[in-house]
């Protein structure tokens, strides 16, 4: 009789591309990279605002992934089992640099294309507010709300990626969507009374 495996998010040629990584198959392990390289860069650029450190931290994801991709398991997603070392790559790197650089997110696109010069500075200006709302949540909040809102995880995705239970996802994002919603209601309240002077 057949047992079959239940495989979330990672397809039979991801599998097999890991078992030959986990043989030492540096190729395939370089496949696997070029297959998620750039979420994995977008998740730690969302999460601290640099872009070279979120390449360092992703060159680190990397190494430790390959380090230790004997301990990775096909049941589980290797998405958020990349995702996991990334943040926690990004926060050790965050802590060494102590600082978190306030241009982070700037690569959403909240501005309209279609808006007149005057309608897309004042955007500009709303969007940069956020992205500085996003960047001063505490840690724990900001990877739990990057991952939701910005990669589409869902919250059993995100307890798998942070090795964290459903509901600690559920709170921290509540709590994190809280104090964004508090620091950005008075300024933009603010900016635009201004607008409108």
């Amino acid at each position: 009789m057949e047992s079959f495996m239940v495989v979330t998010d990672t397809t039979i040629d991801e599998i097999e591309l890991i078992t030959q990584a986990q043989r030492g198959d540096r190729s395939a392990f370089s496949e696997l990279v070029r297959i998620h390289a750039q979420g994995v860069m977008n998740v730690i650029y969302r999460f601290c605002g640099d872009v070279q450190i979120a390449e360092d931290a992703a060159q680190e994801t990397f190494i430790q992934a390959w380090l230790h991709l004997s301990s990775y398991r096909p049941q589980t997603s290797l998405r958020n089992w990349l995702y996991r070392i990334a943040v926690n790559a990004a926060t050790d790197m965050l802590r060494k640099e102590k600082r978190i650089l306030p241009n982070a997110l700037e690569d959403l696109h909240l501005i309209d294309p279609g808006l007149g010069p005057e309608a897309r500075f004042s955007q500009q200006e709303r969007t940069t507010l956020v992205q500085r709302a996003v960047l001063s949540l505490p840690e724990a909040s900001r990877a739990v709300l990057v991952l939701r809102e910005y990669e589409g995880l869902s919250y059993h995705e995100i307890a798998e990626a942070l090795d964290i239970p459903v509901g600690t996802v559920m709170s921290r994002l509540n709590y994190g969507r809280k104090l964004l919603k508090d620091k950005l209601e008075s300024k933009l309240f603010k900016q635009m009374e201004v607008e409108h002077v």
